[in-house]
């Protein structure tokens, strides 16, 4: 069964800690926080002491995806602020190795985001280092943007060199995802669905992480 990590840039930003704990108690697993820093995409949004102030909240899984340019400098103060992993892109300024270092030395995950013109076998070096490798499958940046269907081959691909490379990440999948392509989404290899208005704008929060779980049933 996949894990369902709602995004928090779709949460009503006047009530989070409320937001966080209904999906907490609707099944949800990871709470996926969206780092924006306005350079490497053209928004702004959550920084270190916003997640510090939720953490005390929340039980989640933090998996905090640093969509900034220069992500090995502000890792450690989004661990010291409470991220259980980090998730940063290939296409950054930083190296990724540096990001892996500095996670790997708190015993926090690492993840690795791939924006949807990046071939996969660009990473095939990195692969073995991965907790998660985050395909996405819209244009970093904005929510509420229509899935790719491009991106069930990307999903195919990575499971099969995780596979090949003998890996062990988690495919986890963000942009667009709902309750109407989830089924496809999960078949195509996918072990974490990123939702946001799927989650956050239903009135039942219970029914809808339900729904994406169990691919759209």
């Amino acid at each position: 069964m996949p894990i369902i990590a709602p995004s928090l840039l779709a949460a009503d930003a006047g009530r989070l800690n409320e937001e966080i704990r209904a999906i907490e108690d609707a099944g949800a697993e990871y709470l996926h926080i969206d780092v924006m820093d306005g350079h490497f995409v053209p928004n702004l949004s959550f920084g270190p002491n916003l997640v510090a102030g939720i953490r005390p909240a929340s039980k989640l899984y933090f998996d905090v995806h640093l969509m900034i340019e220069q992500p090995a400098g502000y890792a450690q103060a989004f661990i010291d602020a409470g991220a259980d992993a980090l998730t940063v892109h290939a296409e950054s300024k930083s190296d990724p190795l540096q990001v892996y270092e500095i996670c790997a030395g708190e015993k926090v995950g690492f993840g690795l985001s791939l924006c949807p013109e990046t071939p996969l076998e660009s990473v095939k070096k990195l692969l073995g280092r991965l907790d998660i490798l985050l395909i996405m499958s819209i244009h970093p940046g904005f929510g509420g943007q229509k899935f790719m269907p491009e991106a069930y081959g990307r999903i195919r691909e990575a499971a099969r060199l995780r596979k090949e490379y003998g890996a062990r990440y988690l495919i986890s999948v963000d942009g667009g995802v709902n309750a109407g392509n989830a089924r496809e989404i999960i078949a195509a290899g996918a072990d974490i669905l990123v939702a946001g208005s799927a989650v956050f704008s239903k009135a039942d929060r219970r029914q809808a992480v339900a729904s994406l779980r169990n691919g759209g049933n």
